[in-house]
């Protein structure tokens, strides 16, 4: 390793190097193009650092600043910077110039830095496109370049830029890819601009990351954001991230955290490249300590003391769970990965943790009293416990003590400490699995019924809100929906009787023609089955089928309402070879040519009775046989009648308007001196749109 290198590192405090840094900086492969695979967080940015020194620095050191001799292309404008910045302190000691060219950022200002002259140029693939087009940026000097996160930017559809450098640069170059995987297109991209590249890997396959706690938070539909909570306020931790799947989520929550106290940013795609630059500046210097973001930062970033990544949202992949996870664990240091799981994403988490091959641990989220006992522990660990006393602070002490008791100062210290933090949120307890949520029973209640039925046209959608309406109660005051032929029954609360009461005139008019009158007791089709709520069948509201909830409805006993069996019909009961109904005989050989008998003996034929009758439309009407004609004329498809002289689909000047496509013998002549085709044969189809008439299809077999 070359001695400025060396001293960067010592700086910085690498003891040693990590896997991934010792592979591709071995000697032997000086000159080699590589492929590189390794898991997030295990230092790819130096490696690929180290990696190209000695084919930078021939010699020992470094030319002048002029056109640049090695190109990193990374996917992200926060992973571009991040770069820039790892090898501005790895080359600080050599003398090198860095560069970033990332979109959202002033062009002018990077075309001035590239025309001083510099070594190393790092940037995202559009905007270094737009430069190499506008010849602001020369790629005939480049010794190297990497391409980082390589899957990433063919995922983002970066393919074509990428080739478009790639090509660009001299083909003496070397080129290193890294990427956490290696799917097909990164394997093909290799194999068409690398030169026998080596292949490097440091990642067992199946492996999990060790450094990396992942737990399950199972909770209830309403508590994912009170859960986020309550994890951000039992782990404390210096910095954490939470990841959404949309901005209008990352928006939402990232308010509800701000409402709450805690020193929140965000970043998301509707940012600009200045604001994502404050957000992350922000969680490195300490002033914030959450980080809500979209998948935007789930590639490269690496933020100091994080120790905690929350899954607000599952993720779409394993991929996406990787690299989202990565964000903490990083360089040995260990960190937990926790997704919140809803009661009805529980099946799909454990999926996706199956397919990573990634054992969690499955646990409720924390209690309000598990945070406040870790609160008292925090507390009583704090390092100003032991601090010396100043002379202002002794003095103080002590009219604390001649004014109040120890116990009183003691909990004082608590309430103020518990003061400046959020206060937890409590929880509903998860479903178990299997258990589905319980329904409150409804009652004590009244019925109603309404003089409109099923032969009427009513339905549970249109009588609730009319109800409702009327009477002005809550649907919650609404139990089961009973439509029969002739009348509705419904099931009303009995404290709000006396309202749906009120709500009618003196004729017990609801509404236009529609009556209520109140019923002594429930009908009898409503106990029977269980009634109807909002449309759905089912003994309780919203069951799903009557009698016992949850189950079928008992249908041992005697059945009134249904139709008694047609005695004339003979059951069938069996599939043996008498039970079947007679089939008729087939027609013999010598009568095949004998035209088939039509099952519709009143559905006249083509070859004696003229056109067929479509669409039910009668005999002898003009126009008979023309689908969608509602004009009475015989134009089908027309809404009025035409004028003489209508050219429609193409016919000539003066004659007056006809059936488009027409198949009978009023249509179009055949063209003159040709034979026209027999119409009353009806094994085959005419065209009459000019020239020959033609048979469209062979005759059928009888």
């Amino acid at each position: 390793m070359l001695t400025p290198l060396q001293e960067a590192l010592t700086e910085r405090g690498y003891a040693t190097l990590t896997d991934v840094q010792e592979a591709v900086s071995a000697p032997e492969l000086a000159e080699r193009d590589l492929l590189v695979s390794a898991r997030t967080g295990s230092g790819k940015t130096v490696g690929f650092g180290l990696a190209i020194a000695p084919t930078l620095m021939k010699g020992g050191s470094l030319p002048p600043p002029a056109a640049p001799l090695a190109l990193v292309v990374a996917p992200t404008r926060e992973l571009a910077l991040q770069v820039e910045r790892e090898l501005s302190w790895l080359y600080a000691k050599t003398g090198a110039s860095v560069v970033s060219c990332i979109g959202g950022m002033d062009a002018r200002a990077e075309r001035r830095a590239l025309d001083r002259g510099t070594h190393i140029v790092v940037g995202t693939p559009g905007r270094l496109r737009d430069h190499i087009e506008r010849n602001a940026l020369d790629l005939s000097d480049i010794r190297a370049i990497i391409l980082d996160e390589a899957d990433e930017m063919l995922d983002l559809g970066f393919r074509e830029d990428l080739e478009y450098m790639l090509s660009e640069a001299p083909a003496a170059r070397r080129t290193l890819l890294f990427s956490a995987t290696v799917p097909p297109a990164i394997a093909q991209l290799a194999k068409s601009f690398q030169r026998d590249a080596e292949r490097i890997t440091t990642q067992v396959k199946g492996e999990q990351h060790t450094d990396i706690e992942y737990r399950a938070i199972q909770v209830s539909a309403n508590d994912t954001e009170h859960a986020i909570i309550n994890m951000l306020r039992f782990s404390d931790s210096p910095t954490a991230i939470i990841f959404a799947n949309t901005r209008a989520a990352v928006a939402r929550l990232t308010a509800r955290l701000a409402n709450r106290g805690f020193s929140v940013v965000s970043l998301s795609g509707e940012l600009s490249q200045d604001e994502r630059s404050h957000a992350l500046q922000a969680l490195r210097d300490g002033r914030a300590k959450v980080c809500v973001a979209t998948d935007v930062a789930a590639r490269g970033i690496d933020l100091p003391n994080l120790d905690l990544v929350i899954h607000a949202d599952l993720p779409t992949n394993t991929e996406a769970l990787l690299h989202r996870s990565g964000r903490t664990g990083r360089a040995g240091r260990k960190g937990i990965s926790a997704l919140i799981v809803t009661d009805r994403d529980v099946n799909k988490a454990r999926r996706i943790l199956g397919w990573a091959k990634i054992s969690a641990t499955w646990a409720p989220a924390p209690s309000p009293e598990e945070i406040r006992e870790k609160d008292q522990q925090r507390l009583l660990s704090d390092p100003a416990w032991t601090a010396e006393l100043t002379d202002e602070e002794k003095v103080f002490a002590t009219q604390l003590l001649e004014t109040h008791s120890p116990e009183q100062i003691a909990a004082a210290c608590l309430r103020l400490y518990e003061s400046q933090l959020s206060a937890p949120e409590e929880l509903n307890a998860p479903m178990a699995k299997g258990e589905r949520p319980e329904r409150k029973a409804f009652g004590p209640s009244k019925w109603v019924a309404l003089s409109v039925g099923r032969n009427d046209g009513a339905e549970p959608r249109w009588l609730l809100p009319l109800l409702l309406r009327a009477s002005n109660i809550d649907k919650a005051q609404v139990g089961r929906i009973k439509v029969e032929d002739s009348e509705t029954y419904v099931e009303v609360a009995e404290p709000a009787l006396k309202a749906v009461l009120d709500a009618v005139d003196g004729q017990g008019v609801l509404e236009k023609d529609i009556k209520l009158r109140a019923l002594d007791e429930a009908p009898e089709s409503a106990l029977r089955a269980g009634g109807k709520r909002d449309g759905k069948p089912g003994g309780k509201p919203g069951g799903k089928f009557g009698g016992k909830p949850g189950g079928r409805p008992d249908r041992s006993g005697p059945r009134p309402d249904r139709k008694p069996r047609d005695d004339a019909r003979p059951p069938y009961k069996g599939k043996r070879e008498d039970d079947r109904p007679a089939r008729a005989p087939r027609p013999a050989a010598s009568d095949a040519a004998a035209p088939k008998a039509d099952s519709r003996p009143d559905r006249p034929r083509r070859d004696d009775d003229g056109p067929r009758k479509s669409f039910g439309k009668p005999a002898g009407k003009p126009g008979g046989g023309k689908p969608f004609n509602k004009s009475g004329d015989d134009k089908p498809f027309s809404k009025g009648p035409k004028k003489t002289g209508d050219k429609p689909f193409g016919k000539g000047p003066g004659k007056p308007a006809g059936k488009p496509f027409a198949k009978s013998a009023d249509a179009k002549p055949a063209a003159k001196g040709k034979p026209r085709a027999n119409l009353s044969d009806p094994s085959v189809s005419v065209r009459a749109r000019g020239g020959d008439a033609a048979p469209k299809r062979k005759p059928r077999k009888p």
